[in-house]
Formats: structure tokens, C-alpha cells, sequence
């Protein structure tokens, strides 16, 4: 009989577990929570209005037979839920799977991973949440990679910003990539 061979470690796996460890070695602490959310945590908390579209059942899995519950919609909930159970100073980051009702393609899928990082401090500034990001692009990409903040319109975070993060591949590929609000 011949013996079994051992497998590997999935690459998303591999890609959350380095991002774990890249912001421990920067003091965040790694924050988890329920993939089943109530709508409280959900939207309500994060005062998402009743009208907004992402509470429509086309954007979010409601669990049938749970009144109120849905599959996450992303870890925002998590941070929620850290700050209800601790004081400033926070730093942490809430990675794990999400879900949207979507269409699956190319860019899309139903479920997908998504990390999260939250701060409260006193003199917290967007100039420390650049110099984290490119200490992270830099750890995580193993070279400098320039980062840009453009102004952006976000209803429920003040003040906004896109986050632009330039890698160039080992072929000389040029990607602009990486959306962040602020």
C-alpha cells in the first residue's frame, strides 16, 4: 500500500496567515467573531439606514428560519463587537470570510476574505494609517511599494479616502490595485 503524501497549506490560507503576522510584529492584536451575524451587528451598529440597498436580499444571505440573522456581510461587525468589550487604546485587525449575494465571475464571488483594521487612540491620524499600510505592502510584498490617498465619498466612514498601493511584478508589470476607506 503506498503510503499518503502530505499536502499543502491553501494559498489564501498562507496569505491571511502571513497578513496575521505581519500586523502582530506592528502590535495589533487579530479579532474574530460569528459568520451567522444578527442584523444589529451587522447594520444596525454601523448605522447602515433600513433603506440602504445592502440590506436588500439581493446584497445579503438572510438565514431562513433565524428572524434577523444573515451571513456577514463583512467583518465590520467584529470590531463592533471588540469595542463593546474593550477600552481604548485598540489596534486591531479582523480578517475572516464575508458574504455577499452576488454573481459569480472573473471578479466576483459569493463568498470571499476580507481584513479589517481598526485604531482608536488619542492623535490618531490618516498620516498613521498610511505609514501602517506601507509598512504592511512593504513586509507582505518584501520591497517598498509606493502608496497614494485620494479624497473618496463613503457614507459611513468621515473622512473618506481610496487607497492606491503600486506593485510592480518581477516581469515589470505595473498593477495599481487595492481599495481601503479611511
Amino acid at each position: 500500500m503506498k503510503e499518503s503524501t502530505q499536502g499543502h497549506i491553501h494559498p489564501i490560507s498562507q496569505a491571511i496567515a502571513e497578513i496575521n503576522e505581519i500586523f502582530f510584529s506592528m502590535g495589533f492584536s487579530i479579532a474574530e467573531g460569528p459568520i451567522i451575524e444578527s442584523e444589529y451587528y451587522n447594520f444596525d451598529a454601523l448605522n447602515v439606514p433600513h433603506e440602504h440597498p445592502a440590506r436588500d436580499m439581493q446584497d445579503t444571505f438572510f438565514i431562513k428560519g433565524r428572524k434577523k440573522m444573515v451571513l456577514r456581510t463583512h467583518t465590520s461587525p467584529v470590531q463592533v463587537r471588540y469595542m463593546e468589550e474593550h477600552q481604548p487604546p485598540i489596534r486591531i485587525i479582523a480578517p475572516g470570510r464575508v458574504y455577499r449575494n452576488e454573481t459569480t465571475d472573473a471578479s466576483h464571488e459569493a463568498q470571499f476574505f476580507q481584513v479589517e483594521g481598526l485604531v482608536v487612540g488619542t492623535s490618531i491620524t490618516l498620516a498613521h494609517l498610511k505609514d501602517t499600510l506601507e509598512h504592511f505592502f512593504s513586509k507582505f510584498y518584501k520591497k517598498d511599494i509606493p502608496v497614494r490617498f485620494r479624497p473618496g465619498y463613503f457614507p459611513f466612514v468621515e473622512p473618506g479616502v481610496e487607497v492606491d498601493m503600486l506593485h510592480t511584478s518581477s516581469r515589470g508589470e505595473t498593477q495599481m490595485c487595492l481599495k481601503v476607506l479611511g
